[in-house]
């Protein structure tokens, strides 16, 4: 091997330590994200947990909406995914959104009307019931919510999200 090429190995294996150096530095001081686990998880007794799930079964709601993050992939609707969807609106919302003949004059959609949420008004007072209770039972975690509002106004607007009794700095 000539002088040059020592040299030039030299210079390589310096660079390569520093580099290597730096990259173990940069991990030990970056902020490590905390994993906070799934946010969403259902509050349903395991009863209500099994008569919920039947009736989203039997309703072929999978064909519009996910649940658990499970879709019909066949199905190209843009309707709302129903994890955490307990923590948007209570049980007494989810029994008269159920029990409307016309579910669109309480909750405007956009979509085609074949694609529209049918009226459950023809189910028996016990499976509106039980439905609604177990939607309500959906829920999400709090940080994740706020997560999801931040992003979403930050979206929409363009300005910085202030969370709820937060002052501008």
């Amino acid at each position: 091997m000539r002088k040059g090429e020592k040299g030039i190995l030299a210079v390589i294996a310096v660079l390569s330590v520093v580099l290597v150096g730096h990259k173990i530095w940069q991990l030990n001081t970056e902020k490590k994200e905390v994993d906070r686990g799934i946010p969403f998880y259902s509050a349903a007794s395991s009863q209500l947990e099994v008569a919920g799930s039947d009736l989203y079964r039997r309703l072929e709601c999978k064909n519009c909406h996910s649940l658990w993050s499970v879709r019909d992939m066949s199905a190209n609707v843009p309707a709302p995914a129903l994890d955490g969807i307990g923590s948007l609106r209570d049980e007494q919302w989810f029994y008269a959104y159920f029990s409307a003949e016309n579910p669109q004059a309480i909750l405007p959609t956009r979509l085609k009307k074949m694609y529209k949420m049918p009226s459950y008004a023809h189910l028996s007072e016990e499976e509106r019931k039980v439905l609604a209770s177990y939607m309500a039972s959906l829920k999400v975690q709090d940080w994740y919510l706020e997560e999801t509002k931040k992003a979403e106004f930050e979206k929409l607007t363009g300005k910085p999200y202030l969370a709820a009794g937060k002052t501008p700095q």
